[in-house]
Order: structure tokens, then C-alpha cells, then sequence
């Protein structure tokens, strides 16, 4: 039997417990609070003004975001944990790479190890040792995997608040994951954290695709994450140059955030594998399918599969035209692949070469 002492002194533990798993910090919202149903109704209008693209996935089950207990049956408290990624040395690299043309950028979430396995298994260690204590209870991981309001039950949980870009801001920065455990326990709620952005606007201006169309208003069918990662399809002309080098997601808006100025503090987990934070966009063009499910064995990249990988790849060696001979041997090397959709975006990258060379002419 539950009582109300016993919550308290679990509470008090959480946090201790959140540092040893490895989790940067830890909340509590209770599932009930009115600012949730308040974030669903714009998460409603965002979907209702077709701003997630060809994501039908955030667009299904919708009503579960403001019903945890279609999640959990009897869900009364979520528990929010964040997990930091900042790499060693990440903003001087990450601005480094962004400032070469011919090197692959890659978010810097994406480095490393795949986040959804580690969140899963550490928030099931968190729930397990919660039960040797007070016994057993329903509860529920999500890890990126449910219809979920992340970042609302976090600063309801009093570990940050939203930013301008959307994500996760606190004086920590915004470069974490988030993960929840859905409980039926009536856990005491944390404070939530009051807004520290003020005035400022770097997110939206430092932008390549201007998706951030407000404050707090992204459209994904503009942002280069969804384009290179979630889009399907062809990437519209208009906005391959804008892209540059980014391959997989990007990280302008939190780079220029004052708050990312930070020493670094990422989990070592996710440090950088087979030197993709600093690898040339010609030497990843060339790897074959074996070499790209290979060596991405374990990494988050492995989800897009290996066609988008190609037509990722080809825009950002057509944005390297004509400086770098490289690029354009590794596009015709690819230029009469299988794929409709990697060979149209090798052409109009050949041809970004072809038209700067008539230009320089």
C-alpha cells in the first residue's frame, strides 16, 4: 500500500537516482495540469495548418498527447528526464564543419549511439529500482516512441522551458533527449521553470530555410531536419542551397543560442563514431549500401536508409560547385545509380557545377 510519506521520501530519492543512471536532470508533471490541455490545442493548430509535411505519424493518435491515460491506464504523474549530448569540443567543431563546404555536417545528436535504446533501458532501470522501494505500480517508457507532449511535461516538470526554435531551453542549453515514465503514482508535481529567452531572436534569424516562421513556430516542410531526415521524396529546388552542407538534421539554432555556450557535457555514449563529426562529403558518397548499414550499425542515421543517404549527399556536393574537384567525381560516380530519386538530385547537382563554370567563364 502506497501512502503519502512514502511518495515524498521517493521523490526525494528520483533525483539521486536520475544522476546515477546517467540523466543530466529530472521532473515531475502531474497529467492533469491545465497547461498541458493548453500546449495540445496548439499542437492541434500547428497540425491543422499542415506544418508537420508528410509526418502522418504526429498527426495520428493526436488525442493520446493530452490523454496519458490512453498511454497508461490510470496515469497520474509523468516523470521527464533529459540525457545531455554536447559533445567535447562541439561548438568549435560544429561551426568549423558547417564553415567547410566539402565535409559532411551531421546533427550533433546523431554522432554517436542511437538515443532511443539508451533512454529505454535507463528509464526502465529508473523504474525498476523505484519498485524495489515502494513496491510494484504500473508505469510506462517513452522514449521517443509514443504520442507524447515531451517538451510541454518538461518545463511542467521544472526542467527548462520552450524555446523560440520549440525544443527544450534551460540555463544547461537545449542539446539533450528527452525521455518519460508514465506512472499511476500521485508523485508531488515540480515547479515548473519560468521563461529566460527574453528578447531574443538568433533562432529565427540564424535559420537556413527560414522555418521558424514565429516564435515558437516551426515549419517542418521547411526545416532542414524534416527535410533530410523524415521527406521521403525530392527536396524542392528552392531550397537544396540553403541546406549547404547538412546531410543529416541540423543545429543552427541551437548553436547561435546563448545559452548552448556551455562547457560541454554530453554522455559518452554519444560521442563521435567512425569520425563523422570531421568526414568528407566525397568519401561518404562513395561508400556502397554494405559499407553505409555497416558502419552505421547502432547510430540513428541507420532510419533514413541508404537512397536518402545518396540524395542527401548530392545536395550538399552540388552547394560545394566548382570549388572542390572532389565532389564532382564522386557525383558522376553516382550518376547513373538505380534510384530515380538519387539521380535526379546527383543531375541537379552536376549541373550546379556546370552553371558556376558558365558563370566564372
Amino acid at each position: 500500500m502506497h501512502n503519502t510519506d512514502a511518495f515524498l521520501r521517493l521523490t526525494a530519492q528520483l533525483a539521486d537516482w536520475a544522476t546515477e543512471l546517467g540523466f543530466s536532470a529530472l521532473g515531475i508533471a502531474a497529467v492533469r495540469d491545465a497547461e498541458l490541455k493548453n500546449a495540445h490545442a496548439r499542437y492541434a493548430d500547428w497540425l491543422e495548418q499542415g506544418r508537420h509535411g508528410e509526418m502522418d505519424y504526429m498527426a495520428r493518435n493526436a488525442d493520446l498527447r493530452v490523454r496519458p491515460e490512453g498511454l497508461l491506464p490510470e496515469a497520474q504523474s509523468v516523470i521527464s528526464v533529459t540525457l545531455a549530448y554536447w559533445p567535447e569540443q562541439g561548438l568549435a567543431r560544429a561551426i568549423s564543419t558547417l564553415g567547410h563546404p566539402d565535409r559532411a555536417y551531421i546533427s550533433r545528436y546523431a554522432l554517436g549511439r542511437d538515443y532511443h535504446k539508451i533512454l529505454r533501458r535507463r528509464l526502465n532501470a529508473l523504474a525498476r529500482r523505484m519498485e524495489s522501494v515502494i513496491g510494484p505500480f504500473a508505469w510506462r517508457v517513452c522514449a521517443d516512441s509514443a504520442p507524447v507532449l515531451e517538451v510541454a511535461f518538461a518545463r511542467q516538470g521544472g526542467l527548462g522551458w520552450r524555446g523560440k526554435h520549440t525544443l527544450l531551453l534551460s540555463r544547461q542549453g537545449s542539446f539533450h533527449f528527452l525521455g518519460e515514465l508514465y506512472t499511476n503514482l500521485p508523485l508531488p508535481a515540480s515547479l515548473p521553470r519560468t521563461a529566460h529567452c527574453g528578447t531574443c531572436s538568433r533562432c529565427l534569424r540564424a535559420c537556413p530555410t527560414q522555418a521558424i516562421v514565429a516564435p515558437y513556430v516551426v515549419d517542418a516542410r521547411r526545416c532542414i531536419a524534416y527535410l533530410t531526415i523524415e521527406h521521403p521524396g525530392s527536396i524542392p529546388e528552392s531550397l537544396r542551397p540553403a541546406i549547404g552542407n547538412r546531410i543529416y538534421g541540423c543545429d543552427d539554432c541551437q548553436l547561435v543560442c546563448p545559452w548552448n555556450h556551455a562547457a560541454p557535457t554530453g554522455d559518452a555514449a554519444f560521442l563521435s563514431r567512425h569520425s563523422l563529426d570531421t568526414a568528407m562529403l566525397a568519401e561518404l558518397m562513395a561508400w556502397e549500401e554494405s559499407e553505409f548499414l555497416d558502419r552505421l550499425a547502432g547510430s540513428p542515421i541507420r532510419r533514413i536508409g541508404y537512397l536518402r543517404w545518396l540524395r542527401n549527399i548530392a545536395v550538399a556536393l552540388g552547394n560545394c560547385a566548382p570549388t572542390h574537384p572532389n565532389a564532382l567525381r564522386a557525383l558522376q560516380a553516382k550518376a547513373d545509380h538505380p534510384s530515380a530519386l538519387v539521380r535526379e538530385h546527383v543531375g541537379w547537382a552536376i549541373d550546379r557545377f556546370r552553371d558556376q563554370k558558365t558563370e566564372d567563364g
